[in-house]
């Protein structure tokens, strides 16, 4: 998408991320994507010498997927991002997504609000044109049953958001379209299975995998439905947003949008830092949970790239360093799954309870019977579905 002359001596055979290929774009995209998003607050603060530091060192990593959109900091992110990649010198081809959030009081035809956006964002990233163009809105039954929510009619009817986008394309504004992963789960499902969006990002961390794996009623978090498993049978390429929970993983204090947004919000935040120290402790002895958080998440071959929001070099530096670990086993993911969404939030009290444990095997092999390092009397190998391992713990 950008990119000429050069930045540094590394060759592309050199880069340190590995990459994969983004659904059925033609893409192969970093696995570790750079979010100029709110939370680090870099890309929505001032310092335009430390933003094109990071920008820049993120490049020479390898890393070419950009993500940005216009209600970060009211435009200040998009326009962050634009001045620090027109003052860089690349060979790379380089990508960036930003996106479009409604705000609708009863309007019908919202053709003119979505070219409006884009205009907008366009001239703030100095850029002719966007790899991605994402809905930034909830996907809900009815308008406004989460903050900012519409429908699948909004997007896929005549006069709707999926209607610009398309002339967005045939202007040469935009190649491919994208979702954001929260809202209803059928709602969302709609969407994906029209095959009109080629990418999609979600909430996806090892305290709440639910857009990906299925968790127990009993579950006392938000349960996403795992519409990425549609979105996978859709093709689509995933990216992976709160990698780290919005810094709980990281046992930062929250930040500033943490504590204002009604998305994911501040009450949501300490009861995942909480949890998050208690799987630290658990897991002290195999590696740091920094570690283990952004391991987990590049290890599920549905997810094509993990969107972290750096806010210094060495955050960059520490990311890729993590990223060169490759996959964590399948008994480290057993356990993480096991300890965050079986033993500390499922109610297993009762005899004979049946206790599934999700994972895929795309590194591992075709069968496993290894024992698992959690407490269980009995692991058995039930089924394998959808290319996910499922194991069964008897009472």
């Amino acid at each position: 998408m950008l990119g000429v002359s050069l930045v540094s001596k590394r060759i592309w055979e050199n880069l340190i991320v590995r990459y994969r290929p983004l659904g059925m774009t033609g893409i192969r995209v970093s696995e570790l994507s750079f979010g100029a998003g709110p939370v680090s607050g870099l890309m929505t603060g001032d310092s335009q010498e430390s933003q094109k530091q990071v920008v820049e060192r993120a490049i020479t990593a390898g890393i070419n997927w950009f993500d940005t959109a216009a209600s970060y900091g009211a435009g200040r992110s998009e326009d962050s991002l634009g001045l620090a990649l027109s003052s860089i010198r690349t060979d790379q081809q380089l990508h960036v997504a930003t996106k479009v959030r409604l705000l609708l009081d009863g309007e019908r035809d919202l053709r003119p609000m979505v070219t409006k956006s884009l205009g907008e964002s366009l001239r703030r990233l100095r850029l002719p044109r966007v790899t991605v163009l994402q809905i930034h809105n909830s996907i809900t039954r009815c308008r406004g049953d989460e903050p900012t929510s519409i429908t699948a009619d909004d997007v896929l009817g005549p006069h709707g958001i999926l209607a610009a986008m398309e002339d967005l394309r045939a202007d040469g504004l935009v190649d491919h379209f994208g979702l954001t992963g929260i809202g209803d789960a059928d709602c969302l499902e709609i969407l994906i299975k029209s095959r009109r969006f080629a990418t999609i990002q979600a909430p996806f961390h090892l305290l709440n995998p639910s857009t990906l794996i299925d968790v127990s009623s009993k579950f006392s978090e938000k349960k996403y439905g795992g519409f990425l498993r549609a979105a996978e049978s859709a093709q689509m390429g995933n990216f992976a947003i709160r990698v780290f929970a919005a810094g709980a993983l990281l046992n930062l204090p929250p930040s500033s949008h943490t504590q204002k947004t009604p998305f994911f919000p501040l009450s949501l935040y300490e009861r995942d830092r909480a949890l998050a120290a208690k799987l630290g402790r658990t897991m002290a002895k195999t590696s740091s949970l920094h570690e283990l958080a952004l391991r987990y998440v590049t290890s599920h071959r549905e997810i094509t790239s993990a969107i972290v929001g750096f806010g210094a070099v060495e955050h960059v530096d520490d990311a890729v360093r993590i990223c060169e670990l490759g996959p964590l086993s399948i008994e480290q993911i057993a356990s993480i799954n096991y300890l965050t969404v079986v033993a500390d939030r499922w109610d297993t009290s009762k005899r004979n309870t049946r206790v599934i444990i999700p994972w895929h095997n795309k590194f591992h092999g075709q069968f496993v019977s290894r024992g698992c390092p959690f407490p269980v009397r009995e692991i058995l190998c039930c089924h394998v579905v959808q290319q996910r391992y499922r194991f069964a713990r008897r009472n």
